[in-house]
């Protein structure tokens, strides 16, 4: 068994009274590898609440009445004060799971507005990376205990929620399917988006039509992936601009085009200035911080889209 533990505290089966509106008191990551069968339990007496996600492989949760659930990757498991819980994983399954715990005086009312209703322990909510790297930022900051990590606990908590919350609506309105494909799709072009990407082969490797992913993706995120994936570019191009002193031609490469002139034309018209123009404003305007994109991108890719109009230029 792999385990990766964060505790504040000295002893780590504390049981945990809190008056704070909401306070992060433990993590992990556990990843079944070569015990064969392990036992994870928790008494019923707790009183904080304990939250379970299935990143990988398979994970037998047997509630209060000894009832089994088969919960496989994308599942989310939510134990509540007083509720007992065990839990088996086999190795043979290649179980991979993340927890947290958490308690406070608006962690129940949290819970309600974020759709997790008492009465229902189990959730699906997707496989998006995200909530591995929300996880492994909980896991870091309950580690290190540097300044202020209780409340960067409670806004990667919060957002743990948020991000699951939307993932359920979403679902409830387009389908798990379709939901599923499209940031599946998103994840595969912010990770690719400087290479060549052809919408179309990307579809057929996943055994869909062009027309289907691009009606699907518009529906979600409001763009379709050919405008999405420039989007990425000329947000890369941006910051290269910014903070390198890369010629065109360098940061068209860059960004996935081999034709400088081609991405100069969707340059200005993404951004009503050409290259030249856009360094001496940002210039005159002071040197800004550098943000990798990688990590805007996977933490906020839809945030992303929501930023000025559509760019109705197609990719190459």
């Amino acid at each position: 068994m792999y385990k990766d533990i964060a505790y504040p505290e000295s002893e780590e089966d504390v049981l945990i009274t809190d008056n704070k509106p909401l306070s992060v008191t433990a993590a992990g990551n556990y990843k079944a590898q070569n015990t064969p069968v392990t036992l994870m339990e928790r008494p019923g007496k707790r009183e904080d609440y304990q939250i379970y996600y299935v990143a990988d492989g398979l994970i037998h949760y047997f509630d209060e009445y000894d009832q089994e659930f088969l919960l496989d990757k994308g599942h989310l498991l939510i134990i509540r004060p007083g509720e007992k819980e065990k839990c088996v994983l086999h190795a043979e399954e290649q179980p991979e799971a993340y927890w947290v715990r958490f308690t406070g005086r608006d962690a129940d009312n949290l819970l309600e507005r974020y759709q997790f209703s008492k009465g229902t322990n189990v959730y699906y909510i997707g496989t998006s990376s995200d909530y591995q790297w929300i996880f492994g930022q909980m896991i870091r900051e309950l580690q290190l205990m540097r300044d202020n990590y209780e409340e960067m606990l409670t806004l990667d908590l919060r957002q743990l929620f948020l991000i699951s919350s939307r993932y359920l609506q979403e679902r409830n309105r387009v389908g798990e399917t379709i939901l599923d494909e499209v940031e599946e799709a998103a994840r595969y072009f912010s990770e690719n988006y400087t290479k060549p990407i052809s919408v179309e082969d990307y579809a057929r490797e996943r055994g869909i039509t062009a027309n289907w992913l691009t009606q699907n993706f518009r529906k979600i995120t409001k763009y379709t992936p050919l405008q999405y994936i420039i989007r990425l570019r000329m947000t890369y191009a941006k910051n290269l601009i910014d903070n390198t002193k890369c010629t065109v031609e360098q940061i068209a490469a860059a960004v996935g085009y081999d034709n400088p002139l081609y991405f100069s034309r969707l340059f200005k018209k993404h951004t009503g200035m050409t290259t030249s123009e856009y360094k001496k404003r940002t210039q005159h305007a002071g040197s800004r911080e550098y943000v990798p994109l990688q990590y805007t991108i996977n933490m906020r890719k839809f945030e992303i889209l929501n930023q000025n109009g559509v760019i109705s230029d197609t990719t190459k």
